[in-house]
């Protein structure tokens, strides 16, 4: 469910994944990759997505 609140959240910003990476500073192949769940950020990058996103890393990463 995450992986679709992260993909949610950078579409309500009216992003794509090009330009959340390049917000970032990563791929795009990393933003899908984080999307997809086939990837573990480090927390330096899960900040910096929800700062570019507005979200909080409960919203976007927090398992529950």
């Amino acid at each position: 469910m995450k992986n679709i609140r992260r993909k949610v959240a950078r579409i309500e910003k009216d992003l794509l994944q090009e330009q959340l990476a390049k917000i970032v500073r990563v791929s795009r192949q990393t933003i899908g990759l984080i999307e997809a769940r086939k990837y573990n950020p480090s927390l330096s990058l899960c900040v910096s997505i929800c700062k570019a996103l507005s979200r909080t890393l409960d919203e976007l990463f927090w398992e529950s």
